[in-house]
């Protein structure tokens, strides 16, 4: 109990400076005063010693800010961004040394002389080593950061209630629930023989497929503090000379990580939650190669289907599916006000489509930015599909910056069925049209016969006000309009083979003369 308590108020010192200036900008003098108008380029400027200090803080906290990346019904957008780069390189000094993991649970079968270093992190250190003659890689969790992990959740846990002072009343709602959600993902990470049983199944379900690379496990090997799999190398996959080397255009290798990526989430039911540039690579003979599956999750088959019809309405701007699918995933509350939230939906769409490049990110950011003033969460696996969605589409907009991952996202879901083509949905709404139309038809016959009879019986009376008739008006220009639309013609079509224009003029001229005439009897 003792270092929970110093390393809360390590923590609390930390985040003191910064909870004071956002105290300040509702009450300038603290407990009194105006509210302060804080510019963009302040708010940067605070996203930027937060980065910093998550970092400084060690691996749970670089894990919240790594939520935090993916949680804009929080954060603003300019956090949201700054956050964003804490997907990277981490400190390497928390934890211990996981070479004492390797020599506990597989020096009996790994010569230790063999092990070499290849990259390390908060959470655990990647060697690679021989075995059975072939060059393997192990995943080595550091051996006390569960503890480390376990006392910062404790922590966290009693910076919620301050946390919540900070915000306002409309964000509480999502903090309260985030505490428990973010420890439900960073447990699970830590969890080893998980994550080697992930990385099993999704090898399985890309079996089939030679252009994706997800590296064969060891299971006599794995627990739950070592995954051991295949050393595959790779090149890093934003590095342009490796996808010129082996031929590969960057639009096509980004079209491969979104299709990738939709079909786990969509088709499969288990993704890889983290597609951020150091966990993407090249072969040299132009595979993609994905590493890390800490984090990763599966699916329901309610959950997929209900993530499947967000993303279907999204790309389709259904604003009643939108809404009825936010309700399913949990996201709104099933007894929000249904027509408040369809206005605010309607507003999302409108705004969407007046813009002339719409990405994934804009999207979420403008989906619940709008929703702020309703109570809402966003749950786990949610959060990792849009954080997937994001990172995702930031590494393809990387290789390729006029990169549609939305135009992308429409083909994958209309070749997999998800949705039909443009003309199968006009066919389609046509159809819907006709079928609400038919009981309406089926008594037409019946309620025209009822109008006729009161007619022919004189009990049906209308009554219309007298309009003034139009003045100033030429019934005659009709003929000149017609006229001048066949001379415009025959002048392009004279460029054109045939005798054509003949016609056109000839008509033109046919039609001038009426106008004329009419002209003149008026």
């Amino acid at each position: 109990m003792r270092g929970y308590y110093l390393r809360y108020v390590q923590v609390l010192l930390r985040f003191f400076p910064l909870a004071v200036a956002f105290l300040r900008d509702r009450r300038r003098f603290l407990l009194f005063g105006p509210s302060r108008h804080v510019s963009t380029a302040v708010h940067r400027n605070r996203a930027q010693q937060l980065t910093e200090t998550m970092l400084d803080l060690g691996p749970a906290f670089i894990k919240v800010g790594q939520v935090l990346s993916t949680r804009p019904d929080i954060v603003p957008p300019t956090y949201v961004e700054e956050f964003a780069t804490l997907q990277d390189e981490v400190p390497e000094e928390a934890g211990g040394d996981p070479m004492t993991v390797v020599e506990a649970e597989l020096e009996d079968v790994i010569d230790l002389e063999t092990l070499e270093p290849v990259a390390g992190g908060s959470l655990a250190f990647v060697y690679t080593a021989a075995y059975e003659g072939e060059r393997i890689a192990l995943k080595v969790r550091r051996p006390g950061i569960v503890a480390v992990i376990e006392r910062d959740l404790r922590v966290i846990r009693g910076l919620v209630p301050l946390l919540l002072l900070l915000a306002d009343e409309r964000q509480r709602y999502s903090i309260e629930n985030l505490a428990g959600d973010f420890e439900d993902i960073i447990l699970e990470e830590l969890d080893f023989a998980r994550e080697s049983s992930i990385m099993a199944e999704i090898d399985d379900n890309f079996a089939d497929d030679d252009r994706i690379v997800v590296p064969d496990t060891y299971p006599d090997l794995c627990s739950e503090r070592v995954v051991a799999m295949e050393y595959v190398e790779g090149r890093k996959i934003t590095d342009e000379r490796a996808l010129a080397a082996v031929g590969i255009e960057p639009t096509e290798m980004a079209t491969l990580i979104a299709r990738t990526y939709l079909k786990m989430g969509l088709i499969d039911g288990v993704f890889h939650a983290d597609p951020h540039p150091g966990n993407l690579s090249v072969t040299d003979d132009g595979r993609l190669v994905i590493y890390d599956y800490g984090m990763s999750q599966r699916l329901t088959a309610d959950e997929q289907a209900d993530i499947t019809a967000l993303y279907r309405t999204l790309v389709r701007r259904d604003v009643d599916g939108l809404l009825n699918t936010l309700i399913a995933l949990e996201v709104l509350d099933p007894a929000v006000d249904r027509v408040q939230v369809r206005q605010v939906l309607e507003l999302v769409i409108e705004s969407l489509e007046g813009r002339s490049e719409v990405t994934w990110r804009q999207i979420i950011t403008e989906l619940f930015a709008r929703l702020h003033e309703f109570p809402f969460r966003i749950p786990p696996n949610v959060m990792l599909l849009m954080r997937v969605g994001t990172v995702g589409e930031g590494v393809c907009r990387t290789l390729d910056p006029d990169f549609d991952f939305l135009g992308v996202t429409r083909s994958f879901l209309v070749d997999h069925g998800f949705i039909e083509s443009e003309l199968e949905t006009l066919l389609s709404d046509v159809r819907d049209d006709l079928r609400a139309s038919l009981p309406v038809l089926a008594r037409t016959p019946a309620r025209f016969d009822t109008v006729f009879g009161q007619l022919e019986r004189g009990e049906l009376v209308v009554r219309t006000e007298p309009v003034e008739s139009p003045t100033g008006g030429d019934p005659a220009v009709g003929y000149a309009v017609l006229a001048g639309a066949l001379f415009v013609a025959a002048s392009v079509l004279i460029f054109h083979e045939g005798s054509l224009e003949i016609v056109a003029g000839v008509g033109g001229i046919l039609l001038l003369g009426q106008y004329l005439r009419k002209r003149h009897h008026q």
